[in-house]
């Protein structure tokens, strides 16, 4: 196994400036989502969501991007999971892109609310029928005694549904309002580009350049 001290790259692909960049982050964020679905990245609505407990802990786990716009970055998951529950007691959290390939970065910050019962229900209704039973078969985050917990979970409520599961109640979305963005773009050297964007209120984005 190579040292893992000695594992080095160069990163040499782009470079982000901020007179090629957008004034308004989402059209930024746009634009690197979808070069890096253009390039056939593994997974490119893969995100890290990030919270923290009522005692300070912080978790972090990965997350699927179902849509975005002005008012935010939404994915869902189960309202009773660890995450769920960690949102409920400290609706901050943060998002992040890691597109390895791209040697780009993009973090997000801000506040965290659940959408419209009514978005929920729709996104629920376009996903497979295996998905829609998943989703009522696994208490997420709970201890289990082994796997077949849940093949005897979906078994039961396939047979209670069939075709037709509906959204259950601790299920939905969560929408995060950004109010600070990161944009990095690896450069050679370690001298990367890194851009912030911030807001007060309805005030117009700040945009700086950090220090890598």
């Amino acid at each position: 196994m190579p040292s893992l001290a000695d594992l080095r790259k160069s990163y040499e692909r782009a470079e982000l400036s901020e007179d090629a960049s957008h004034a308004d982050p989402f059209v930024q964020f746009e634009q690197w989502l979808q070069e890096a679905i253009a390039a056939e990245v593994p997974e490119p609505n893969a995100m890290t969501l990030a919270t923290v407990a009522g005692n300070m802990r912080p978790s972090t786990r990965v997350v699927l991007i179902k849509g975005f716009d002005a008012r935010g970055i939404v994915w869902y998951t189960n309202y009773d999971s660890r995450k769920g529950q960690e949102l409920a007691g400290n609706p901050w959290a943060a998002l992040q892109f890691h597109w390895v390939e791209l040697e780009r970065v993009v973090r997000i910050e801000g506040l965290v609310e659940k959408v419209d019962p009514a978005e929920s229900d729709a996104y629920f209704k376009s996903r497979p029928l295996d998905s829609r039973i998943g989703a009522w078969a696994s208490p997420q985050s709970q201890v289990i005694s082994g796997r077949g917990v849940l093949i005897a979970n979906a078994a039961r409520y396939g047979a209670q549904f069939l075709l037709q599961p509906p959204r259950p109640p601790h299920w939905g979305g969560y929408r995060l309002k950004p109010d600070s963005w990161q944009f990095w773009q690896g450069r050679k050297n370690r001298l990367h580009d890194r851009l912030r964007y911030t807001r007060d209120g309805d005030m117009p984005w700040l945009r700086e350049r950090l220090a890598p």
